[in-house]
């Protein structure tokens, strides 16, 4: 199933309120259900992800909110918890 991204075509509301949040489970394989516009992180560490353009990055010591549309979290290189998809 393809990713769904709410705000395709439109400006994007990562200075908004989230409309929906969702538990991450990082995946080195698996997509997120949506794409985010932000991310929570919970518990301080290393956020690997694949960011809405394809690109692979890491927010070390990531905590509070990434703002940063992502389809992806990765498992390889992800070492903080508590992470909700924002979007």
């Amino acid at each position: 199933m393809p990713i769904a991204d709410n705000w395709s075509g439109e400006f994007s509301p990562i200075f908004g309120p989230a409309t929906r949040a969702s538990t991450v489970t990082p995946d080195d394989t698996a997509d997120l259900s949506h794409i985010s516009s932000a991310l929570y992180v919970g518990v301080t560490g290393d956020v690997t992800l694949i960011t809405y353009s394809f690109e692979t990055v890491t927010f070390v010591e990531a905590h509070g909110i990434v703002p940063i549309r992502t389809r992806r979290v990765l498992a390889t290189g992800t070492t903080a918890g508590a992470i909700l998809a924002l979007s």
